[in-house]
């Protein structure tokens, strides 16, 4: 019968596609666990791994067997927490992940209303893009992920707490009346920057470009919305920025914040969790009080 462990390193094998990176991940040898594989595939009775000089492939079978492993290991993780949280919930280790452009915007005010609130909670933080932080909650490696829904993985269930309306950031010389709201389809005719591929606030810019009917967009190989906002200071487009990053984000006075008519172009921010956790309670109740950190309408 196939162990726990020899799953386990099968899966890590998988996933770093190299034995000496996939040996570090679990804290044994490259000799230990290319033999554990071995002695799996005895098992088994199947070809798992296709081993060349210096290289090596997953099999059809090995893959089929992966994807089950990793089902295994999922609701292997989800029992034993399960027994750790029965008798204490919202309490021990919570691995929490989050997308970077929600970090540094929201945690200043969560991460001390989490403390207050769930006193019993030790939480260990990472933050990544959506695809990273997605792949690691599927994985079992987050219990826990602040993001921006939908997500479309079937095994991911997610808590909307609240919509954080986007804004769109000129430079000041070439605002319009800010106190006036303006069409979406005012930014025709700007070159907007965008944060650069893999950042799925990227995705949604497009989403509004497109209701706006716009052809042409802007190129800007930036990872942080602090980069753009200095771009479009100094006069190289416009770009858009999520309330929740007002604050911290516009702080020079070349710039100028306009808001759009209703509907306002908006980005969801909610929880997301495997549908086979335990402890769906405890991050409903986390959902619940974050929620009270939604903008004022």
């Amino acid at each position: 019968m196939p162990t726990l462990k020899q799953l386990k390193y099968l899966d890590a094998l998988a996933r770093e596609r190299n034995y000496a990176r996939a040996a570090a991940s679990c804290h044994i040898s490259q000799p230990a666990l290319s033999m554990q594989i071995k002695e799996l595939e005895a098992e088994l009775g199947l070809v798992l791994v296709e081993r060349g000089r210096g290289t090596f492939a997953m099999t059809e079978a090995g893959e089929e067997i992966v994807r089950r492993a990793r089902s295994i290991l999922r609701a292997t993780d989800d029992l034993v927490d399960y027994a750790r949280h029965a008798d204490q919930p919202l309490s021990g280790t919570l691995r929490f992940g989050v997308i970077p452009t929600i970090a540094p915007y929201l945690l200043p005010r969560a991460l001390p209303l989490i403390r207050a609130r769930f006193p019993d909670i030790a939480l260990e933080l990472r933050e990544a893009q959506t695809a990273d932080v997605v792949d690691d909650l599927s994985r079992g490696v987050l219990d826990l992920v602040l993001l921006s829904p939908p997500i479309d993985a079937p095994d991911i269930e997610t808590f909307h707490m609240f919509d954080d309306r986007f804004l769109l950031v000129t430079q000041a010389d070439e605002a319009l009346d800010e106190r006036k709201r303006i069409d979406i389809s005012s930014i025709s005719g700007r070159r907007l920057l965008l944060l650069s591929e893999g950042h799925c606030l990227r995705e949604q810019a497009l989403s509004v470009c497109r209701t706006a009917d716009r052809d042409t967009l802007g190129e800007l190989g930036a990872t942080s919305l602090t980069t753009i906002v200095q771009m479009v200071a100094n006069g190289f487009g416009a770009t858009l920025l999520p309330e929740m990053a007002i604050d911290a984000e516009i702080r020079d006075d070349r710039t100028a914040l306009l808001r759009f008519r209703a509907p306002e172009p908006s980005r969801q921010i909610g929880l997301a969790w495997r549908r086979t956790s335990a402890r769906k309670q405890d991050f409903i109740a986390i959902g619940e009080a974050l929620s009270e950190l939604a903008p004022a309408a």
